[in-house]
């Protein structure tokens, strides 16, 4: 397998428009042992790797076995931004979150009032720690769940108001066709939609409502932050039940064999 690390270090160094130096600097390294890495002439520790994974915003994965002499202009942008990402979420950020007095994972609730700020928070500590937070004993503890608000009448039978609560989503790639999911974007926020896979175009998603009023449409997977799969949902409102005209029809008949019941029973009681 061929890596790519210090051809990547060179060309993400010169994105930056930084020296040697100036990155060696930043990363607290000297610059001999950054220019040895350059050069292919040393190889990083895994505590250097990281650093610098972090710091050019890229997967170690593919810091090290990907040729980003390949990466579309929407990729760069992307790395200027710090979120570039790729279909796998292979991203090295570790997920900020809260446990219990008691060491056990908690739920942290995204209120309305600050679900606009989740964008920029999401990795905030600050911000994660003040949010209110829950357990629901029955989901499975070596999982990471959140519960997002949800405003709108574009996915019913989930109401404007009602609660989302969601598996956290690191491997991308196992997204299921047709099936629930928050996708968290620096443009549009806190997105519940389906989600569906763009055969032949692995870093789109298209995004669909359930309400037949709103048009699909599609995300480049460059432009999301974060993914979390469908659970359940909390709400106030009931849904409303339509019933078919086949199931009026089994009512109908039912009410009818227990009526005609009722009379044989009647009758035999009367004679």
């Amino acid at each position: 397998m061929e890596i790519y690390l210090s051809s990547n270090l060179k060309l993400l160094r010169k994105n930056k428009k930084k020296s040697q130096e100036e990155v060696a600097q930043e990363l607290g390294l000297t610059r001999s042992s950054y220019s040895g890495y350059e050069n292919g002439v040393a190889e990083p520790g895994i505590e250097n790797l990281v650093k610098m994974s972090k710091f050019y915003h890229i997967p170690m994965d593919d810091l090290l076995k990907k040729n980003l002499e390949d990466l579309t202009e929407n990729d760069w942008e992307a790395i200027q931004e710090g979120v570039y990402s790729d279909i796998k979420g292979r991203k090295l950020r570790v997920l900020t979150a809260m446990v219990s007095e008691a060491n056990d994972e908690v739920i942290e609730m995204i209120p309305q009032k600050a679900s606009a700020g989740y964008t920029s928070g999401y990795a905030d500590p600050d911000y994660i720690k003040v949010l209110p937070t829950f357990q629901l004993p029955f989901l499975k503890k070596d999982k990471k769940y959140r519960s997002f608000p949800i405003m709108g009448d574009s996915m019913p039978p989930v109401s404007s108001g009602s609660y989302v609560v969601a598996e956290y989503l690191q491997n991308w790639e196992s997204i299921k066709n047709n099936q629930p999911y928050i996708i968290i974007t620096k443009e549009e926020g806190i997105v519940f939609k389906i989600v569906n896979k763009i055969p032949g175009k692995a870093n789109f998603l298209q995004l669909s409502s359930t309400n037949p009023m709103y048009e699909p449409y599609l995300i480049d997977i460059n432009e999301v932050i974060e993914i979390w799969k469908f659970v359940n949902y909390i709400s106030h409102d009931l849904p409303e039940v339509t019933i078919s005209n086949d199931d009026m029809l089994k009512s109908v008949k039912s009410i009818q064999k227990q009526v005609n019941e009722m009379r044989l029973f009647i009758n035999k009681d009367m004679h």
